[in-house]
Protein backbone atom coordinates (compact mmCIF):
# COMPACT_ATOMS: atom_id res chain seq x y z
CA UNK A 1 0.00 0.00 0.00
CA UNK A 2 2.87 2.53 0.65
CA UNK A 3 3.61 4.10 -2.37
CA UNK A 4 6.12 7.41 -2.46
CA UNK A 5 5.78 7.69 -5.93
CA UNK A 6 2.42 9.76 -5.81
CA UNK A 7 3.01 13.19 -4.91
CA UNK A 8 -0.65 13.91 -3.66
CA UNK A 9 -1.46 18.22 -3.45
CA UNK A 10 -3.09 18.25 0.34
CA UNK A 11 -5.23 21.17 0.57
CA UNK A 12 -6.40 22.68 4.41
CA UNK A 13 -8.04 26.35 5.35
CA UNK A 14 -4.60 27.90 5.65
CA UNK A 15 -1.89 25.73 3.39
CA UNK A 16 -1.48 23.78 0.43
CA UNK A 17 1.44 20.90 0.32
CA UNK A 18 2.30 20.15 -3.11
CA UNK A 19 5.27 19.06 -5.44
CA UNK A 20 8.23 21.55 -5.82
CA UNK A 21 7.99 23.96 -8.37
CA UNK A 22 11.02 25.73 -9.71
CA UNK A 23 9.24 29.37 -9.02
CA UNK A 24 9.64 28.15 -5.13
CA UNK A 25 13.90 28.55 -5.21
CA UNK A 26 13.84 31.73 -4.39
CA UNK A 27 11.53 31.55 -1.55
CA UNK A 28 13.16 28.19 -0.40
CA UNK A 29 16.84 30.39 -0.66
CA UNK A 30 15.71 32.43 1.27
CA UNK A 31 14.42 30.61 4.15
CA UNK A 32 17.86 28.82 3.78
CA UNK A 33 19.33 31.69 4.79
CA UNK A 34 17.80 32.80 7.88
CA UNK A 35 19.66 32.14 10.77
CA UNK A 36 16.51 31.25 13.06
CA UNK A 37 15.51 28.73 10.48
CA UNK A 38 19.05 27.24 10.48
CA UNK A 39 19.00 27.02 13.96
CA UNK A 40 16.14 25.76 14.82
CA UNK A 41 16.80 22.88 12.24
CA UNK A 42 20.25 22.37 13.26
CA UNK A 43 21.61 22.73 10.14
CA UNK A 44 25.03 24.17 9.51
CA UNK A 45 25.62 28.10 10.48
CA UNK A 46 26.91 29.97 7.89
CA UNK A 47 26.31 27.02 4.73
CA UNK A 48 25.29 28.83 1.62
CA UNK A 49 23.17 27.38 -0.87
CA UNK A 50 24.44 28.08 -4.66
CA UNK A 51 21.34 28.69 -6.90
CA UNK A 52 22.71 25.54 -8.86
CA UNK A 53 22.32 23.35 -5.89
CA UNK A 54 19.30 24.04 -4.41
CA UNK A 55 18.11 23.68 -8.14
CA UNK A 56 19.79 20.10 -7.95
CA UNK A 57 18.01 19.15 -4.81
CA UNK A 58 14.36 20.51 -4.98
CA UNK A 59 14.45 19.62 -8.95
CA UNK A 60 14.54 15.51 -7.69
CA UNK A 61 12.34 15.74 -4.92
CA UNK A 62 9.41 15.52 -7.21
CA UNK A 63 11.12 12.24 -8.11
CA UNK A 64 12.30 10.38 -5.27
CA UNK A 65 9.98 6.88 -4.58
CA UNK A 66 11.25 6.33 -0.96
CA UNK A 67 10.15 10.10 0.65
CA UNK A 68 7.66 12.48 0.16
CA UNK A 69 8.92 15.95 0.26
CA UNK A 70 6.01 18.65 -0.42
CA UNK A 71 6.66 22.53 -0.29
CA UNK A 72 4.03 24.21 2.19
CA UNK A 73 2.68 27.06 0.38
CA UNK A 74 0.36 29.93 1.94
CA UNK A 75 -2.61 30.17 0.80
CA UNK A 76 -3.33 33.57 1.79
CA UNK A 77 -0.59 34.53 -0.72
CA UNK A 78 0.30 31.82 -2.80
CA UNK A 79 4.01 31.66 -1.14
CA UNK A 80 6.30 29.53 -0.70
CA UNK A 81 6.75 29.11 2.99
CA UNK A 82 8.62 25.78 3.77
CA UNK A 83 8.87 22.15 3.14
CA UNK A 84 7.04 19.14 5.00
CA UNK A 85 9.17 15.82 4.57
CA UNK A 86 8.42 11.62 5.67
CA UNK A 87 11.92 10.53 4.61
CA UNK A 88 14.26 7.48 6.61
CA UNK A 89 11.24 5.47 5.64
CA UNK A 90 11.65 1.80 6.97
CA UNK A 91 9.47 -0.66 4.61
CA UNK A 92 9.77 -3.61 7.20
CA UNK A 93 8.22 -1.84 10.18
CA UNK A 94 5.68 0.99 8.50
CA UNK A 95 7.74 3.76 9.79
CA UNK A 96 8.98 7.14 8.86
CA UNK A 97 10.95 10.28 9.80
CA UNK A 98 9.40 13.60 9.72
CA UNK A 99 10.63 17.08 9.44
CA UNK A 100 9.58 20.29 8.31
CA UNK A 101 11.47 24.01 8.04
CA UNK A 102 9.28 26.25 7.65
CA UNK A 103 10.62 30.05 6.70
CA UNK A 104 9.51 33.52 8.60
CA UNK A 105 7.12 34.30 5.91
CA UNK A 106 5.23 31.80 7.74
CA UNK A 107 5.67 31.68 11.22
CA UNK A 108 3.47 32.13 14.26
CA UNK A 109 0.08 31.93 12.09
CA UNK A 110 -0.74 28.25 12.56
CA UNK A 111 0.71 27.10 9.13
CA UNK A 112 2.92 24.56 10.42
CA UNK A 113 0.40 22.83 12.48
CA UNK A 114 -1.93 22.96 9.85
CA UNK A 115 1.08 21.40 7.70
CA UNK A 116 1.90 19.05 10.11
CA UNK A 117 -1.52 17.56 10.39
CA UNK A 118 -2.12 17.71 6.15
CA UNK A 119 1.34 15.12 6.03
CA UNK A 120 0.76 13.30 9.02
CA UNK A 121 -2.65 12.10 8.03
CA UNK A 122 -1.84 11.51 4.44
CA UNK A 123 1.07 9.16 6.00
CA UNK A 124 -1.46 7.20 7.65
CA UNK A 125 -4.31 7.13 6.20
CA UNK A 126 -3.44 7.11 2.70
CA UNK A 127 0.62 5.58 3.09
CA UNK A 128 -0.71 3.03 5.29
CA UNK A 129 2.27 4.13 7.61
CA UNK A 130 1.99 2.54 11.30
CA UNK A 131 4.28 5.04 13.01
CA UNK A 132 5.90 8.15 12.10
CA UNK A 133 9.04 9.94 14.31
CA UNK A 134 10.94 12.96 14.98
CA UNK A 135 13.11 14.80 17.08
CA UNK A 136 12.99 18.59 18.20
CA UNK A 137 15.65 20.29 19.71
CA UNK A 138 15.02 21.75 23.14
CA UNK A 139 15.59 25.21 21.90
CA UNK A 140 12.37 24.77 19.29
CA UNK A 141 9.48 24.87 21.62
CA UNK A 142 7.41 26.59 19.21
CA UNK A 143 7.39 23.19 16.57
CA UNK A 144 7.46 20.98 20.19
CA UNK A 145 4.02 22.78 20.70
CA UNK A 146 2.62 22.22 17.19
CA UNK A 147 3.95 18.45 16.75
CA UNK A 148 1.79 17.85 20.32
CA UNK A 149 -1.36 19.56 18.99
CA UNK A 150 -1.39 17.09 16.15
CA UNK A 151 -0.75 14.39 18.59
CA UNK A 152 2.83 13.39 18.59
CA UNK A 153 4.20 11.81 22.24
CA UNK A 154 7.21 12.37 23.85
CA UNK A 155 9.60 8.73 24.32
CA UNK A 156 13.33 10.33 25.77
CA UNK A 157 15.52 12.72 25.30
CA UNK A 158 18.91 12.59 23.35
CA UNK A 159 21.11 14.45 25.62
CA UNK A 160 23.43 16.92 24.45
CA UNK A 161 22.98 15.86 20.08
CA UNK A 162 23.84 19.36 18.61
CA UNK A 163 26.41 22.01 19.75
CA UNK A 164 24.89 25.54 19.56
CA UNK A 165 27.96 28.31 20.01
CA UNK A 166 29.26 27.06 23.08
CA UNK A 167 26.20 25.21 24.46
CA UNK A 168 25.11 21.56 23.99
CA UNK A 169 21.28 20.89 23.27
CA UNK A 170 19.14 18.24 23.88
CA UNK A 171 16.22 16.85 21.34
CA UNK A 172 13.53 15.04 22.24
CA UNK A 173 12.22 12.13 20.11
CA UNK A 174 8.84 12.22 19.81
CA UNK A 175 6.27 9.83 17.79
CA UNK A 176 2.73 9.16 16.66
CA UNK A 177 1.45 6.17 15.94
CA UNK A 178 -1.47 5.10 13.74
CA UNK A 179 -4.21 3.90 15.99
CA UNK A 180 -3.67 7.51 18.16
CA UNK A 181 -4.48 8.87 14.60
CA UNK A 182 -6.83 7.06 14.07
CA UNK A 183 -8.78 8.05 17.30
CA UNK A 184 -8.32 11.54 17.44
CA UNK A 185 -7.44 12.86 13.34
CA UNK A 186 -4.93 15.41 14.58
CA UNK A 187 -6.89 16.80 17.43
CA UNK A 188 -5.55 15.05 20.47
CA UNK A 189 -7.03 17.84 22.80
CA UNK A 190 -10.41 18.50 20.74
Amino acid sequence: MIDFSVKPTLTGERVVLRPFHDDDLPALATILADPEAVRLTGSPAGETFEPSRLRAWYGTRNRQDDRLDLAVVDRAGGACVGEVVLNEWDRANASCNFRTLIGPGGRDRGLGTEAVRLIVGYGFEQLGLHRIGLEVFAFNPRARRAYEKVGFVAEGTLRQVLRDGDDWVDATVMSILAPEWNRHRGHPEG
